[in-house]
């Protein structure tokens, strides 16, 4: 049980959040980000390295997703094919925008520059 105080606190430092991330987009239709701190971990992976500091994959991988839904803003995340593996992106709308974000996306998929690989033995 959290107390009635705590919640309201945290309900306005959300909606002050939000009008600010949402002023980003007077100038720009989407935004493209980083989705992962690291490349894609291999599955069963439990810690990965970033600036030489060991993490725990599960607790660390969605640490620039968690801003942005917070928000709730529309958001797709799409995985870029590199070697050895792939990078994660996501595409940012403002709010009430999730056609922004399903164009861009499918706009960056038909130019190749997001992919999803095959799985791997199918």
């Amino acid at each position: 049980m959290i107390p009635a105080p705590l919640v309201v606190r945290a309900q306005k430092f959300r909606r002050w959040y939000r009008e600010q991330v949402s002023e980003l987009f007077a100038s720009v239709d989407v935004i493209i980000a980083p989705a992962t701190p690291c490349i894609a971990p291999k599955l069963g992976q439990v810690n990965f390295v970033l600036d030489g500091v060991e993490l725990p994959v599960r607790a660390n991988i969605g640490i620039h997703t968690q801003p942005i839904s917070f928000v709730g803003l529309p958001v797709i995340a799409a995985p870029v094919p590199l070697e050895p593996m792939p990078v994660g992106v996501q595409i940012i709308a403002a709010p009430w925008r999730e056609d922004f974000v399903f164009r861009v996306a499918h706009a960056l998929e038909r130019i190749g520059a997001v992919a999803a690989p095959p799985p791997r033995g199918i």
